[in-house]
């Protein structure tokens, strides 16, 4: 039987594992897919260390945990197609996408904390992400657990948020985001080839899911993306507003989040139906390159308002 070590990621963290030995070889021993499953359920996300920087081992680590989605957008990048197909290509050229000022610096590449596909009904099951261009500073991903953060948040806001729904909506302009934004930001340039998608996303029906929800396991998981939220379903007002501010606020008050700085043989997989992940920016001068798979799988709870039909552009990933 092929051989791989498993590890902690961090010693105070209680998700994520760092995996090492993945091979296509070692992947062809069904023993070795079935324990890379087990810890991925466990922990939430690996990170596979020192792995071979090659489109079709990143094809072959995501299909362990499930079938590839394709993107639906004709005009997102594929990396190398015939060869890699399922794998996105994400960045952009310097200065050419969404540029903003943090604690006055400015970043580009920047992604406050969310879970992929909320402004779908379907969510996908994970994400696979790995570096082809690095930065010299910055272009970190993070990536934070809702089983701890259920935990750590209050008790009077646990109660009330414990069973309510968060409508959202494909509206990818940060400046437009009503819950959860860091004190000291502003938008300097938005990313003009999304325009055209926030306009039609506004036609769109607003997707609703569950701010908790509990798994299979037993584990009550805090699942609320501040970017795209619109408010709770059914307490569209100041009061329902004030409720979502204060959990998205705490949110990022109390969050233990692990950020990663990317090196070409590293690979990571995380559960986006029970992670929230975000991207620290970089220096707009620099190009930032990554490759990407996206995993089918879904949890059933959510739905579009008003039982109204989606829209195929809703599948695309972010």
């Amino acid at each position: 039987m092929a051989v791989i070590h498993v590890d902690p990621l961090r010693a105070d963290l209680s998700f994520g594992a760092r995996v090492t030995g993945v091979s296509l070889q070692t992947l062809e021993d069904p023993p070795v897919r079935d324990r890379l499953r087990e810890v991925f359920d466990d922990r939430g996300m690996i990170l596979f260390e020192d792995v071979e920087p090659d489109g079709r081992l990143q094809v072959e680590i995501s299909k362990v945990f499930g079938p590839l989605k394709d993107h639906p957008i004709p005009t997102v990048p594929r990396a190398g197609e015939a060869l890699h197909p399922g794998v996105i290509e994400i960045g952009q050229a310097p200065r050419d996408g969404n540029i903003v000022m943090i604690d006055g610096r400015e970043l580009t590449s920047w992604l406050p904390w969310h879970f992929d596909h909320c402004y779908n009904n379907e969510l996908n099951r994970a994400g696979v992400l790995r570096c082809i261009t690095g930065v010299t500073e910055g272009g970190e991903t993070g990536f934070a657990d809702g089983i701890d953060l259920y935990r750590t948040l209050s008790p009077e806001l646990r109660q009330r948020i414990e069973d309510r729904n968060v409508l959202y909506s494909l509206n990818l302009r940060f400046r437009d985001m009503r819950f959860g934004l860091a004190d000291g930001f502003r938008e300097i340039q938005p990313h003009k080839a999304l325009q055209k998608t926030i306009d039609y996303g506004k036609k769109l029906p607003r997707a609703v899911h569950p701010a908790v929800w509990t798994r299979g396991s037993g584990e009550k998981v805090l699942h609320v993306s501040p970017w795209m939220a619109e408010g709770l379903e059914d307490d569209e007002n100041a009061s329902g507003d004030e409720l979502l501010e204060a959990v998205c606020k705490e949110i990022l008050a109390k969050i233990q989040p692990y950020f990663h700085k990317w090196r070409a043989t590293d690979m990571v997989i995380w559960d986006n139906l029970r992670m929230l992940h975000a991207v620290t920016g970089h220096d707009p001068d620099e190009p930032r390159v990554m490759h990407r798979t996206t995993i089918e799988g879904d949890y059933g709870l959510g739905y579009f308002e008003g039982n109204a039909v989606g829209d195929k552009i809703l599948e695309m990933t972010v």
